[in-house]
């Protein structure tokens, strides 16, 4: 596919994956480890959370810079534009597009998380089969995994149990919101399967040769 055209899908999948993690916010049922952390450090420091999130994902930037020196792919700088691209989208979609937004009762904030979780892993997929820049976090974890010699797996699950720990200690120390609740569990179950099918189905659409124009 033309360069262009995967630079302009990376834009597309970063808004999506803007707006679905608003949308699982909002749900307030529970948020994936690595945004449980962001939004209570924006719950503890009145920081917008979209905010928060871009400092975490510069700060694993430059973590892989440290890590790889001169090893670190210049591509990979693209990571810091990405993160300011979700960061304002974020606050955008979830202080301002989502701000009179009111949800009833449990089962709507259900529907709105299930919905914000599918088009997570649709966005994700793309951004991953498009492959024209890495998550921060996914790139950062790599790269610690390769400096000491083990699985990424490892480290990135790791990570996912840090900020759990992190997330529950704050909550109870500091008596803010808990982020870490039924629906963070089930995005850790479902999220991976959706995932290995979504990209499945994406992949030979994404990397289908270009049609040749013909010639009169």
């Amino acid at each position: 596919m033309h360069k262009f055209k995967r630079i302009a899908l990376m834009v597309l999948s970063m808004t999506l994956v803007s707006l679905s993690a608003s949308m699982t916010i909002k749900a307030a049922i529970g948020l994936s480890p690595w945004d449980a952390i962001a939004q209570s450090l924006s719950h503890i420091s009145m920081i917008k959370v979209g905010t928060i999130g871009m400092i975490l994902n510069i700060s694993c930037v430059f973590g892989q810079l440290v890590l790889l020196r001169k090893e670190f792919p210049i591509r990979q700088l693209l990571q810091i534009p990405a993160s300011v691209l979700i960061g304002v989208l974020v606050n955008y979609f979830y202080y301002t597009l989502f701000d009179t937004l009111v949800l009833p009762n449990y089962f709507m904030a259900s529907i709105l998380f299930f919905l914000g979780t599918l088009l997570a892993a649709f966005a994700v997929s793309m951004v991953m089969v498009v492959n024209v820049v890495t998550f921060p976090l996914e790139a950062f974890c790599m790269a610690f995994a390769v400096k000491i010699g083990t699985r990424f797996s490892i480290i990135r699950q790791s990570v996912d149990i840090l900020a759990v720990i992190l997330t529950l200690t704050l909550t109870f120390t500091l008596d803010i919101p808990l982020t870490v609740r039924e629906g963070t569990i089930i995005g850790m179950l479902i999220f991976a399967p959706l995932l290995g099918i979504i990209i499945k189905r994406l992949q030979p659409l994404i990397d289908r040769p270009e049609s040749k124009a013909t010639t009169l």
